[in-house]
């Protein structure tokens, strides 16, 4: 850490309410459900019955320790809860998909709650950005989650699933003006990334006619000592301000009282930190930083820590820290200066409570390297070519005696040679149709895939208290992908009707214009297939319908005859 920092961190632990120098010396460089009960038997089978309705019960539970969801029985077969994987692959689309255990997410969030425990009015801001998922988010929210937004689809997403505004948290170095319009409009917090944004932020305020909760985000330039992709808290991140510009910042903030409020200092790390001291040394910075803005008259109430805590990707069973063990090393600095906390969890809420389920095609040999050959691939689950993340990966089954253990890379069918799941690894060598999965697919899996080589997101299922199975999403389709050409060429049609080109035509004459080329436009789709047919419940033709129904009622009521005489 820079020198000029290391002067905040070597204080004792109580902390002066403030520093020793004055601002102009730049201080700033330096649904009820069932309780959740122990399983008599864990390896029970439940018959499956599998639905595609979220309850809409608030979930409780009693076992809050961070062990995983999904299990070999001593049989070596893969269990999600209580539920054997294989059987769950036998009941849904034979393509790969997402596997949650809803039951895990509960837990997770309640060790978060139970760590929260003593701190004043603290906010679980779960980051949409790792997993989207709308019926997760409803369940989140519904066991007290706030939301923390990097979009303004994100903040739709979180008001349409029901979160409180005023626990949403909208961050981003990139924050659109039409996106801060709403998220005034809604009441949310705001963090301030940059000059331009907080003139975006005050622009925003007047056109919503309402003053904004902010607080800045500053950069505490603390190394996680993470993947460089996933560092955002140091001196040369895109996100964020160097603290040597706080004070223009905070006369920004005091220019404009009708438009701004300052609430609060954010700070965030990055992501995958697995050692909390790290964050006690922002927040040691951080709490220096609210003491200042403090002595100039800003009431700021709360200090944001972000998220970033890393989990067992490796199932090596190492020690990793808790949730508790995180807000414990920075307890006494929140409760010595009475702020609301607010974190921003996302990987460790929902990471480990998923897989990624997917079927072997094949196996095969060149040179010196052994393959595994899935279903799934890069397109549904981009960590490990993307950020050459580990991601464990097993069999559902157990496989023959005499099936030989080799060291294999997983891939998938994309076209790309940086189409692979995992490296390296040892695995029995699998028959096809076997089932593979890959685990802590929860985070950034989902959320990142695309629909390269059109290969289709995929569905999303659950297996819930009483180990039934539901689907929350739908696996997008071919037909879902052609969709978004249909009707292109009408377009056109409609667009002109828009600019007033029928406006020197009569009702009829128009009326005639728009189903002789409807007629034509059909006919053509029988023949030529770059047409599409368009039926009379086509979107493009129900809007055409309407801007002829306004163009009846316009001529009503200026007595132009609808037909001329």
């Amino acid at each position: 850490m820079a020198a000029s920092t290391h002067n905040l961190l070597s204080h004792s632990p109580s902390l002066p309410k403030t520093l020793n120098h004055p601002l102009k010396q730049n201080p700033f460089s330096h649904l009820p459900i069932l309780p959740l009960k122990p399983s008599k038997n864990l390896f029970k089978r439940h018959s499956l019955s599998l639905r595609a309705v979220l309850s809409q019960n608030t979930a409780k539970t009693q076992n809050t320790t961070f062990e995983h969801c999904f299990t070999k029985s001593p049989d070596g077969f893969l269990y999600c809860e209580d539920v054997k994987v294989e059987d769950i692959m036998g009941k849904v689309e034979k393509r790969p998909f997402y596997l949650y255990s809803k039951p895990q997410i509960s837990r997770n969030v309640e060790a978060y709650k139970e760590a929260l425990e003593g701190l004043k009015n603290p906010i679980i801001g779960y980051a949409i950005k790792a997993n989207n998922n709308l019926k997760i988010l409803q369940h989140l929210r519904r066991l007290g989650c706030g939301a923390v937004l990097v979009s303004g689809n994100e903040l739709k997403l979180a008001l349409h699933a029901g979160f409180d505004p005023t626990k949403c948290i909208f961050n981003g170095n990139g924050k659109i003006l039409e996106d801060l319009v709403l998220a005034a409009q809604a009441g949310v917090f705001v963090n301030v990334d940059s000059e331009f944004d907080l003139e975006n932020i005050v622009t925003a305020a007047r056109v919503a006619g309402r003053k904004v909760n902010v607080l800045l985000r500053i950069n505490p330039d603390v190394d996680p000592q993470v993947h460089p992709y996933v560092a955002t808290g140091n001196k040369n991140s895109k996100f964020g301000i160097r603290n040597e510009k706080l004070q223009w910042f905070l006369d920004s903030v005091k220019a404009h009282p009708n438009e701004l409020k300052l609430v609060g200092a954010h700070c965030h790390l990055g992501s995958t930190i697995t050692k909390v001291d790290i964050f006690r040394d922002a927040a040691v910075l951080m709490v220096n930083y609210i003491d200042e803005i403090r002595a100039q008259g800003f009431e700021v109430d709360y200090l944001n820590i972000g998220g970033g805590l890393g989990i067992d990707y490796y199932h090596s069973g190492a020690v990793l820290p808790k949730p508790r063990d995180l807000i414990d090393t920075v307890r006494e600095l929140v409760l010595s200066r009475n702020l609301n906390l607010i974190i921003e969890p996302g990987r460790s809420l929902i990471a480990n409570t998923c897989c990624l389920v997917n079927r072997v095609t094949g196996v095969k040999t060149n040179g010196t390297k052994n393959f595994i050959v899935i279903d799934g691939s890069m397109a549904e689950l981009i960590r490990p070519s993307l950020y050459d993340a580990y991601q464990h990966i097993e069999l559902v089954s157990p496989t023959p005696p005499e099936a030989e253990v080799s060291t294999f890379d997983v891939v998938g069918p994309v076209c790309e040679s940086a189409d692979f799941l995992g490296k390296e690894r040892q695995l029995p060598t699998p028959a096809k149709g076997t089932g593979l999965v890959v685990h802590d697919a929860g985070a950034y899996c989902m959320s990142m895939a695309s629909t390269y080589n059109l290969k289709m997101r995929p569905p999303e299922y659950w297996v819930e208290e009483d180990g039934s199975v539901t689907k929350i999403r739908h696996g997008e389709t071919f037909e879902d992908h052609v969709r978004f050409f249909e009707g292109l060429c009408l377009q056109a049609l409609l667009q002109l009707f828009q600019l007033g080109f029928f406006d020197s035509f009569d009702v009829v004459c128009t009326w005639r214009l728009i189903f002789l080329s409807l007629f034509i436009y059909n006919i053509l789709a029988l023949l030529l297939p770059v047409f599409d047919f368009v039926p009379a419940n086509h979107p493009v033709f129900l809007a055409l319908s309407n801007e002829f129904i306004v163009k009846i009622s316009r001529e009503a009521k200026t007595g132009r005859p609808l037909r001329p005489e």
